[in-house]
């Protein structure tokens, strides 16, 4: 089973425009082009009757005290999170690949509908919440549901440069048994003993300009 992006080659760094911020010289950080990348695969096992993709940065700082604060660094040894930036199930065997952008352009105030995807091409796939979900709970103009894919968006004054992890899973069973409104641990959870391969790509990304290339 492989999986791969035009987007950006394995290990390598994750174009902007498929970030939720990039860079600004003036504000540390401005909303980006927010596109979801290009992905394809091949090699499926036999019996395969659904994927899942699953995208996640394990770099997320644990504690925030330092987070994109003026005049602070978040340390390099701090312990480290997941944040889910891309929840998707019930992908039909017979699709090998996604366009980029297809599941998202721009950013979204308030998070893009789901979980059913409205598109001919996936039918009965599903979206699940990223994690934007919680971190802009408080933020009065941006809170909702984030369905499906947002970009990367990592502390502007991390001394890490964070990894995004897709992967992508081939499963014996054509429907997750999650309902609503659910989570990248929620379908892990789910889908534990259905697992028949996986393959993933991984691409790094930062909006420290110290550490950028």
């Amino acid at each position: 089973m492989k999986l791969w992006s035009n987007s950006f080659r394995d290990g390598g760094y994750i174009p902007g425009e498929f970030a939720l911020c990039t860079v600004d010289p003036t504000t540390h950080v401005t909303m980006s082009a927010n596109r979801s990348p290009h992905l394809a695969w091949n090699e499926l096992p036999d019996g395969t009757r659904s994927l899942v993709l699953i995208c996640v940065d394990p770099d997320v700082p644990s504690v925030g005290e330092d987070v994109n604060q003026e005049g602070r660094m978040v340390p390099p040894d701090l312990p480290r999170v997941n944040f889910y930036h891309w929840v998707m199930i019930d992908i039909p065997p017979g699709i090998h690949s996604m366009p980029a952008g297809h599941f998202s352009e721009g950013v979204t105030s308030h998070g893009k509908l789901g979980p059913q995807i409205s598109d001919a091409v996936f039918g009965a796939a599903r979206q699940g919440l990223n994690d934007y979900t919680g971190w802009f709970a408080d933020d009065a103009a941006m809170a909702g549901e984030y369905f499906g894919y947002d970009g990367p968006c990592p502390p502007w004054n991390d001394s890490e440069i964070h990894r995004y992890v897709f992967t992508l899973y081939a499963l014996d069973v054509e429907r997750l048994p999650v309902e609503g409104s659910f989570t990248g641990p929620q379908v892990l959870a789910a889908m534990a003993a259905h697992v028949l391969d996986e393959a993933r790509v991984v691409g790094i990304y930062t909006l420290n300009p110290a550490l950028q290339e």
